[in-house]
């Protein structure tokens, strides 16, 4: 592929691969695809290597639980059990035929199938929305009866559950739960109940949790021993090195399907600065590096595991589907990546590839120093183009990515929306700033009460520390981000000077709107980040940049999905009128059909083209000083 990497490219990358599954000699996935206006699709590979689409069109795999959704399928003896994104149903699908809907609840959607055979019944999470309301949104936990799509409510009372998982042959269940104002990665309980011939839970009990107590995920075993994770409990021995990094606890959003072990094999994935270590019983494989692997996207069934994410590819290739026998013992990545499944993208171009990966540190003789002596990190990458080349003494303008979340991570694998920049001349620096996962959890907490403060510090200070080390021009930098990272980016620009331009994904700019508008599950987010929240309180007023438009003086593009429930549009919306009237140059993009985070392909590559055109018409200012 010719360079600079075209925003087509660029979108096609963006695929993804998720929810793998084991059942019987066949391997399922979901696989999200931009091309098809962002529709998933279950996906199975036979024991031939044969590869077939399960799930027709218009059918989309996809739940809306939480906003986030996840969990959205399940499979037993090659039959599908999946969420419909168009009426969020359940539906069933029996190989070779067309799906069937199950559940007819008008106000319901559903999510974290989990198969009960034994008494022809699923198990899930339901959330119950009255007249559409998604903060006054109830969950339980059902049973559906497959035959009739008949509901019973299993367990209720806790704002949120997840992770319904049984043993192998049916009489227990485990699942996790919380309560607001907690975060499943700040608190949660595992529950624990027997299960009787009619499938009502008996001698329920918590197993643990608690206040800052967290299960990451539940696992059960064939000899009906019901095992769990804590991030700082592992149930095979490692090394004290791996135990003094810290590990990686479930911090994503929505619902997602944790690690399973059958046959009393245990695994864990364990995150050390995202270099993770693949951790499982050492007479099956001794730990070692995996890169970049999505803890909570993994299974293991007989001995083969599967693994979605960047693992044993590189940084120059993008994600991919794997699978290992680890009744065959050590495999270097060359041959695990032969045994590969399936890739997010099949495009990779090595010299698109040569940019720096640095990791910066704020302390010794960096502008990052700080009184507290706190290290931030990131990942650089150099501009590079091959049929072009600048002059040597100018210096490239630096794009400055926040992620989202806020206290998920970036990585390091191929990202083809950072190429397209760096091979237009951008150096890329992909920010994970303090509160971001995988660097343990002190560095995690530090975002505590901080957030817009310690985040926005970070990336000035990376920017900072490259415009004084003479890697970019310090008269030439943008900040973007989405959701979290939108906020990040709103800060930057209004409470300080250093940045030129930037662009909002679906950011947020008022945190009074925020902890009193958003969905439920994150509607007591603001409560760890800033404070808990009160009418009239100072702290939401003054870290909100709505509130500060005065400030804001640098060109900005708002780019937003219409049906955003997490962020809604008046946040948007509000801060591009603002600037409307003070003159400043700025754009809004509201994208139809979209909700938080665009997916698809015309939509992805009208915001990628338009966010290069408005930096290149206002990405002019006078250096920074250092």
């Amino acid at each position: 592929m010719d360079l600079p990497i075209t925003a087509d490219a660029a979108v096609a990358e963006t695929g993804s691969l998720t929810e793998p599954r084991i059942d019987g000699d066949n391997i399922y996935w979901i696989e999200g695809r931009p091309l098809e206006k962002g529709r998933n699709v279950v996906v199975a590979r036979a024991a031939d290597g044969t590869i077939r689409d399960i799930t027709p069109s218009p059918f989309n795999v996809r739940s809306q639980v939480y906003s986030y959704g996840g969990g959205a399928y399940a499979v037993s003896n090659n039959v599908v059990y999946f969420v419909n994104f168009g009426d969020n149903q359940i539906y069933q699908q029996v190989a070779g035929g067309a799906p069937t809907k199950i559940t007819s609840s008008a106000n319901c959607l559903f999510a974290d199938i989990c198969v009960d055979a034994a008494r022809n019944r699923l198990i899930a999470i339901r959330e119950e929305r009255p007249n559409g309301d998604v903060i006054k949104a109830i969950h339980t936990l059902v049973a559906i009866d497959i035959a009739t799509g008949r509901e019973a409510t299993l367990d209720s009372g806790y704002d949120f559950y997840s992770s319904p998982t049984l043993n192998v042959d049916g009489s227990k269940l485990a699942w996790l739960s919380w309560q607001h104002p907690n975060m499943p990665w700040t608190s949660t309980y595992l529950n624990v109940a027997g299960l009787d011939q009619a499938g009502i839970l008996t001698d329920k009990q918590i197993v643990q949790g608690g206040s800052r107590v967290v299960i990451s995920t539940t696992m059960v075993a064939r000899r009906e021993a019901l095992l769990h994770f804590r991030p700082h409990r592992f149930l095979e021995p490692i090394s004290l090195e791996c135990l003094r990094r810290g590990a990686r606890p479930s911090s994503r959003r929505g619902i997602r399907c944790p690690s399973v072990a059958t046959r009393s094999l245990n695994l864990r994935v364990y995150v050390t600065r995202h270099s993770d270590l693949l951790v499982c019983p050492k007479r099956y494989m001794a730990p070692g590096p995996v890169r970049n692997t999505d803890t909570d996207r993994s299974r293991l069934s007989d001995g083969i595991f599967l693994l979605v994410g960047r693992a044993c590819v590189g940084n120059d290739r993008s994600a991919a589907l794997c699978h290992h026998d680890l009744a065959g013992g050590n495999r270097d990545r060359r041959r695990e990546h032969r045994s590969g499944v399936r890739r997010s993208s099949f495009w990779f171009h090595r010299t698109a590839c040569k940019n720096c990966k640095t990791t910066f540190r704020r302390r010794n003789r960096s502008n990052f120093q700080q009184a507290d002596g706190d290290i931030a990190h990131a990942f650089f990458y150099r501009p590079y183009n091959p049929d072009w080349q600048a002059p040597a003494s100018e210096r490239p303008p630096l794009l400055v990515k926040s992620h989202g979340g806020p206290t998920t991570a970036t990585d390091s694998a191929l990202n083809l929306s950072v190429q397209f920049w760096t091979s237009r001349g951008f150096g890329v620096l992909d920010v994970n700033y303090r509160g971001s996962t995988g660097y343990g959890r002190k560095y995690r907490e530090r975002l505590y009460g901080q957030w817009g403060v310690i985040d926005v510090v970070d990336c000035i200070s990376g920017a900072k520390f490259l415009a004084a080390r003479g890697d970019v021009d310090g008269g030439k930098l943008a900040v973007t981000g989405g959701s979290a990272g939108g906020y990040t980016t709103l800060c930057g620009l209004t409470f300080h000077t250093e940045f030129a331009v930037g662009a909002s994904y679906y950011g947020i700019s008022d945190l009074v709107a925020l902890a009193t508008g958003t969905h439920k599950f994150e509607l007591h987010y603001t409560d760890w980040l800033i404070e808990p929240f009160r009418p009239n309180s100072a702290l939401y007023h003054d870290r909100s940049p709505i509130n500060f438009t005065d400030r804001l003086s640098a060109p900005v593009i708002f780019l937003h999905g219409k049906d955003d429930p997490v962020v809604p549009i008046n946040q948007a919306q509000r801060m591009y009128s603002a600037l409307q009237r003070r003159n400043i140059p700025t754009c809004l993009l509201v994208f139809q059909d979209e909700k938080h985070g665009f997916r698809q392909s015309a939509h992805l590559r009208q915001a990628l083209e338009a966010e290069l055109l408005f930096y290149s018409m206002n990405l002019t200012r006078a250096p920074l000083t250092s």
